[in-house]
């Protein structure tokens, strides 16, 4: 630990690589703790039995938060690094936690999960990057994707928290699962001193020689001689010294020819992500199979839960295929075969549903039609388990991947706020939706599937199995508007050729 973190840690790019997924965990504890408590009589009794709207404003306030969080990254990832603001973020955690778990009232709960959404915010952006800055090429999409699995075992913990706590009568049912959500950003916190620092953020702040020592514990088990570590060192330092010379990494530089268009690449896959409608079917659950005809409050958690064993489970083959599969035919074909999941949901909804009343609330739901319920259920299941094994995980490697080291935190900050735009927007118009436009809300969240699945299909050049330098070669190719006839063996590079290289414009500088 003499140099500031494990070296037997650092040599483990699994290790390295996951542990600090737990900050994309705390994003799945929160999903939890709000939709678990939905139908909670404590819940509702406490907080003055929330309209739609006012149920949407608590729930959206924790986007809100994460969106500030996720802009904030554009200065803290570049002045504290990678390693310090992941740390900083699992603090914030901590302080939202506590502050949820003694709210009395509506305000007190909204600033509590506005501060854990700060949190969440700095985490999602922050992690990706750090991840996909440690790994080798071969692994990083893996690595990366390990953020959505551990979103999707935060939800499916918290969920198992909560329906155990729904047992206990009165504020302790909904309070002891929002304090013990704090325990994750613990370890986290404790956690993140045991391992190094991005070595191209130290490369970027020249710190070369503990870059170095740092990517020959991740990839030569020490060795700095190693032909990997090499390789990635000196392309680490073209690349910095180019950017460097390009000028300063301000806002104007995501404005520049060949950023630009990584920028708009970025953002609107992240706001694709969320108008799949995925988040919605998460935060609310409990509505959507309600309005299916599931009656019963444990009735009800029992299926919610079986859909988030799908979401995690469904996660293990992407995680595992990722670098195999490529990015492009996960956005394709998973946005494909959901939109046409939802599209099932909302005909069938359409077709076996009508006005009836729930909880005293005016409701479109499907009465005393367990064929049509079931067959809802089932088709959510589907299209939860088509997220989790394509656009799931793919979504947030790919931002981190693409885009040049000077403007790296400012453009993976600025993509993860979109998501956080949309993920506040949706948070807030969904139970309006549901509320007022019923089986419809389906069709417009198929028909953004749909159109998300031709702007991939023309605009998203495949990134997988190349380093994070090499992907400069993919985009320095063009084909904007024609992303499939990128090949997928632009861009590669061996040790050999980029000595050579070194060497010429070495000869080039000295003539």
């Amino acid at each position: 630990m003499g140099k500031g973190y494990s070296a037997r840690i650092a040599s483990n790019p699994y290790i390295v690589g996951t542990f600090a997924c737990i900050g994309g965990g705390l994003f799945g504890l929160d999903i939890s703790s709000m939709s678990a408590a939905l139908n909670n009589p404590a819940y509702v009794n406490t907080f003055n039995n929330p309209t739609a709207n006012a149920q949407g404003a608590i729930v959206a306030s924790m986007p809100a938060g994460s969106l500030i969080g996720a802009l904030s990254v554009t200065y803290l990832g570049d002045k504290l690094g990678r390693k310090k603001t992941i740390i900083f973020a699992a603090l914030f955690w901590v302080i939202g936690s506590i502050l949820q778990c003694a709210s009395v009232n509506r305000g007190m709960l909204v600033v509590g999960r506005m501060i854990s959404g700060f949190s969440v915010g700095v985490s999602s952006t922050v992690v990706p990057v750090y991840q996909s800055e440690i790994a080798a090429p071969e692994i990083r999409g893996r690595l990366v994707a390990f953020q959505q699995w551990s979103i999707t075992w935060g939800i499916l913990l918290q969920y198992f928290v909560q329906f155990g706590c729904s047992y206990i009568n009165g504020n302790a049912s909904f309070r002891i699962p929002w304090g013990l959500q704090m325990i994750p950003a613990i370890v986290l916190a404790i956690g993140m001193l045991a391992f190094p620092e991005s070595p191209r953020w130290l490369v970027d702040h020249s710190l070369e020689a503990e870059a170095l020592e740092i990517l020959a514990d991740l990839h030569g088990g020490g060795n700095q001689q190693d032909d990997l570590v090499v390789l990635e060192f000196e392309e680490i330092k073209s690349q910095v010294y180019f950017e460097r010379n390009e000028g300063a990494k301000a806002w104007s530089d995501l404005l520049k020819p060949g950023v630009s268009r990584r920028v708009v690449l970025g953002s609107s896959l992240q706001m694709w992500s969320q108008l799949t409608g995925m988040n919605v079917m998460m935060y609310y659950v409990v509505y959507v199979f309600e309005g299916a005809g599931l009656t019963g409050r444990r009735a009800n958690l029992i299926a919610d839960s079986v859909q988030y064993v799908l979401n995690v489970t469904f996660t293990v083959p992407a995680i595992i295929f990722i670098d195999r599969w490529g990015r492009r035919p996960m956005f394709i074909y998973g946005c494909l075969i959901m939109g046409f999941w939802l599209y099932l949901v909302g005909g069938l909804q359409a077709r076996f549903g009508q006005w009836g009343t729930i909880n005293g609330a005016d409701t479109w739901v499907v009465v005393n039609n367990p064929a049509a319920t079931k067959a809802i259920i089932v088709c959510s299941y589907f299209f939860v388990s088509s997220f989790a094994i394509t656009m799931g995980p793919a979504s947030w490697t790919y931002p981190a991947e693409i885009f040049p080291m000077r403007v790296r935190a400012k453009a993976v900050s600025l993509s993860t706020a979109t998501n956080w735009l949309f993920n506040f927007a949706l948070a807030w118009a969904a139970p309006p939706m549901l509320a007022h436009i019923q089986w419809k809300t389906y069709f417009v969240f198929g028909t953004f599937n749909f159109a998300a699945c031709i702007h991939f299909f023309f605009c998203f050049p495949e990134t997988a199995q190349r380093s994070l330098e090499e992907i400069e070669d993919v985009f320095a190719q063009g084909h904007e508007y024609s992303a499939w006839a990128v090949s997928r063996s632009v861009g590669k590079k061996d040790l050999a050729g980029v000595l050579a290289r070194k060497a010429d414009e070495k000869e080039s500088l000295e003539a």
